[in-house]
Protein backbone atom coordinates (compact mmCIF):
# COMPACT_ATOMS: atom_id res chain seq x y z
CA UNK A 1 0.00 0.00 0.00
CA UNK A 2 1.23 3.36 -0.88
CA UNK A 3 1.68 6.18 1.43
CA UNK A 4 -1.40 8.28 -0.39
CA UNK A 5 -3.74 4.74 0.29
CA UNK A 6 -2.22 4.40 3.49
CA UNK A 7 -2.76 8.07 4.21
CA UNK A 8 -6.60 8.48 2.63
CA UNK A 9 -7.63 5.21 4.88
CA UNK A 10 -6.27 6.62 7.86
CA UNK A 11 -8.10 10.05 7.08
CA UNK A 12 -11.29 8.23 6.38
CA UNK A 13 -11.10 6.51 10.00
CA UNK A 14 -10.22 9.11 12.11
CA UNK A 15 -13.61 11.14 10.14
CA UNK A 16 -15.66 8.43 10.73
CA UNK A 17 -14.47 7.95 14.65
CA UNK A 18 -15.04 11.81 14.85
CA UNK A 19 -18.38 11.44 13.36
CA UNK A 20 -19.61 8.56 15.91
CA UNK A 21 -18.01 11.15 18.72
CA UNK A 22 -20.66 14.01 17.66
CA UNK A 23 -23.40 11.73 17.01
CA UNK A 24 -22.74 10.84 20.61
CA UNK A 25 -22.44 13.95 21.98
CA UNK A 26 -25.30 15.37 20.02
CA UNK A 27 -23.55 17.92 18.16
CA UNK A 28 -25.86 18.24 14.97
CA UNK A 29 -23.00 20.84 13.41
CA UNK A 30 -20.36 19.00 13.69
CA UNK A 31 -22.14 15.70 12.73
CA UNK A 32 -22.87 18.12 8.79
CA UNK A 33 -19.32 18.66 8.93
CA UNK A 34 -18.25 15.49 9.35
CA UNK A 35 -20.09 13.72 7.13
CA UNK A 36 -19.55 16.24 4.23
CA UNK A 37 -15.68 15.70 5.16
CA UNK A 38 -16.70 11.74 4.83
CA UNK A 39 -17.99 11.93 1.48
CA UNK A 40 -14.99 14.43 -0.13
CA UNK A 41 -12.73 11.43 1.52
CA UNK A 42 -14.59 9.06 -0.19
CA UNK A 43 -15.03 10.75 -3.55
CA UNK A 44 -10.97 11.44 -3.42
CA UNK A 45 -10.88 7.54 -2.68
CA UNK A 46 -13.19 6.72 -5.70
CA UNK A 47 -11.27 8.79 -8.15
CA UNK A 48 -8.08 7.28 -7.33
CA UNK A 49 -9.68 3.67 -7.23
CA UNK A 50 -8.98 3.53 -3.79
CA UNK A 51 -11.05 0.46 -2.09
CA UNK A 52 -12.92 2.17 1.17
CA UNK A 53 -15.16 -0.83 1.96
CA UNK A 54 -18.23 -0.02 3.78
CA UNK A 55 -18.84 2.48 5.96
CA UNK A 56 -18.75 2.22 9.47
CA UNK A 57 -21.08 4.79 11.27
CA UNK A 58 -24.14 4.77 9.20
Amino acid sequence: MDAFTAGLLQRIRATESDLSRARDEGDDFLVEVELSELDDLRRLAAEHGVEVGAPSVF
